[in-house]
């Protein structure tokens, strides 16, 4: 808890609104939790999103906007195709789940399709799901299609809601209907794309499982690796639908996201409550733009700088394409000379050397600073410096090296400022 102003006690919600400012809140979506858990120990990261920070007008109003997310033209792509899927009471869809989930043949009775309150708040969207799911699962007999639902998954102590786009109910168990617009070309889809919706997918799971556990009055497992048999509990086999080829003619296929859905469990487990994060905040620091009648942010640039890096980043190269601050936190590695841009593979091999001119002077053979786990880095790093120096003197004369560096520097020639060769 924090103490206001006025000597009162302060709840994490009323902090977190506070962090906010007068903007709207940006809730957590499903993409947004599995980089999250990608990358656990930035604790940037997860107070920005607890607190439902805009993330995106940060980074613009600090001049390192990021180029994140979705492009309009997928956005629209991925709508058309959805809606093309629901129409004539939900005739293209129901096709592929028969095949694939069983559902009864055309003609017979159809799945229901009760009504979720699309227009209420998320709070009651998700209690509206809640009941919704208990009373499908406790009728084994019947088929009921979910559109829309809204889920509510607990996250280092605040809460989150989650949509995914539609869940299928039957015999007690659900299953997760994930809608993507990208292709499946002769029966083969992008692996990246595909491995994206999967873990996606796996924090739908992950959300379902906790609602199935609070519905029967249980804690959840803590063995990332358990399989629920609780009412409602989820299948961990999800139903990804996809254009085929060139058409808005839907192909479906089953992913198995239990690896996922345990990386996912493991690493959100893994981040730090947000009364922590709040209690380690320096007082008075807030993220609010103060945006004008306009809408344009007034705040100093450095005024929000100094309260953005008083939360620590856990920054590797991977964060330019999951996180809307990657550049400013890239910009911030760099002028730190942190050995974590380089990536986390370096960041692991170095060991207790903890800065890239302190990589450089292990290299050229300087260990004074150097101590603990770091010996062994510095060694090698050493050696690799010489073997390089050895190659180079033995080319032809005229004939240099690619990068035209000393030794030392050219032990991080492969990788450079932007990490691991990305």
């Amino acid at each position: 808890m924090n103490v206001s102003l006025f000597g009162q006690t302060e709840s994490p919600l009323q902090r977190l609104a506070e962090l906010r400012g007068r903007a709207p809140q940006r809730s957590l979506d499903a993409r947004a939790l599995a980089a999250l858990a990608a990358n656990p120990g930035c604790r940037r990261r997860a107070l920005l999103d607890a607190a439902g920070v805009d993330k995106a007008a940060v980074a613009g109003r600090l001049g390192r906007p990021a180029p994140f997310g979705q492009s309009p033209f997928a956005i629209t792509r991925g709508n058309v195709f959805e809606a093309r899927l629901k129409e004539d009471g939900y005739a293209a869809l129901l096709e592929p789940l028969r095949r694939h989930l069983g559902l009864p043949p055309e003609g017979a009775e159809p799945p229901a399709v009760p009504d979720l309150l699309r227009r209420a708040t998320p709070a009651v969207r998700a209690e509206r799901t809640r009941q919704v799911l208990a009373e499908a699962a406790a009728d084994p007999a019947a088929w009921t299609l979910l559109d829309h639902p809204m889920l509510r998954l607990t996250v280092a102590g605040s809460p989150a809601y989650l949509e995914p786009d539609a869940l299928v109910v039957h015999g007690g168990r659900c299953t997760v209907v994930e809608i993507k617009s990208f292709p499946v070309l002769d029966g083969t889809a992008d692996p990246a794309k595909v491995g994206a919706a999967a873990r996606q997918a796996a924090v739908y799971v992950l959300a379902l499982q906790q609602t199935a556990a609070e519905l029967a009055g249980v804690a959840a497992s803590a063995d990332p690796y358990a399989e629920q048999a609780l009412p409602g509990s989820p299948e961990p086999v999800v139903l990804l639908v996809c254009p085929r080829d060139f058409t808005n003619r839907p192909t479906a296929a089953p992913v198995d996201v239990r690896r996922e859905l345990a990386t996912t469990r493991r690493q959100l487990a893994r981040l730090t409550r947000v009364e922590e994060l709040l209690a380690a905040l320096p007082p008075g620091t807030t993220f609010d733009l103060e945006a004008d009648d306009s809408g344009a942010p007034t705040r100093p640039p450095q005024e929000l700088a100094a309260a953005v890096e008083a939360v620590p980043a856990a920054y590797s190269p991977d964060c330019i394409s999951t996180c809307e601050l990657g550049f400013h936190c890239r910009a911030q590695a760099r002028c730190s000379g942190v050995v974590e841009q380089l990536g986390r593979g370096v960041r692991g091999e170095l060991g207790a050397i903890r800065t890239v001119g302190a990589a450089l002077a292990a290299a050229a053979g300087a260990t004074g600073d150097v101590d603990g786990d770091g010996d062994d880095a510095a060694e090698r790093l050493a050696y690799a410096a010489g073997l390089r120096a050895e190659a180079l003197a033995a080319l032809p004369a005229g004939v240099s090296g690619a990068s035209g560096a000393s030794g030392a520097s050219g032990a991080f020639g492969a990788s450079g400022p932007d990490g691991g060769g990305r």
